[in-house]
C-alpha cells in the first residue's frame, strides 16, 4: 500500500521566493525519543506565493547560515519536499543538501 510519506512533492510548487525567517536545531531521535544530540538544523522559510505559510527544511551537519534578523531570500540545493501524517493531520516538510542567501554566496 502506498503511504503519504512515500510521495514527493515538486519543490517548484512552493513558489519562486523562499524567505528565511528562523533557524532551529534538529535533534536525533532514538526509539521515538528525542536525545540532546544535534544532528543538523531546520531552516524555517516563509512562502510568499502561499500567503507566507512556513515550511521547515532540514539540513544535516553544522549550521550553514546565521539566524536572520529580517526575512532573507534563500535558495536550497537538492531540495526535496514530502508529506507525513501526525495525529490525523497532513504535514509538509523538506530536506536539502545546502542553502544559500540569494544576495551572497553559498556556504557549505
Amino acid at each position: 500500500m502506498l503511504r503519504i510519506q512515500d510521495l514527493r512533492i515538486d519543490p517548484m510548487s512552493l513558489g519562486k521566493e523562499k524567505l528565511l525567517v528562523d533557524i532551529a536545531p534538529k535533534y536525533e531521535y532514538k526509539d521515538k525519543v528525542r536525545t540532546e544530540n544535534v544532528v543538523g538544523y531546520k531552516y524555517v522559510v516563509a512562502l510568499p506565493e502561499h500567503g507566507l505559510e512556513k515550511i521547515n527544511v532540514a539540513i544535516d551537519g553544522r549550521p550553514l547560515l546565521d539566524k536572520p534578523e529580517h526575512f532573507e531570500p534563500v535558495e536550497f540545493d537538492g531540495l526535496e519536499i514530502s508529506a507525513y501524517q501526525i495525529n490525523g493531520q497532513i504535514q509538509i516538510t523538506g530536506k536539502a543538501k545546502g542553502i544559500r542567501l540569494l544576495k551572497g554566496e553559498m556556504k557549505a
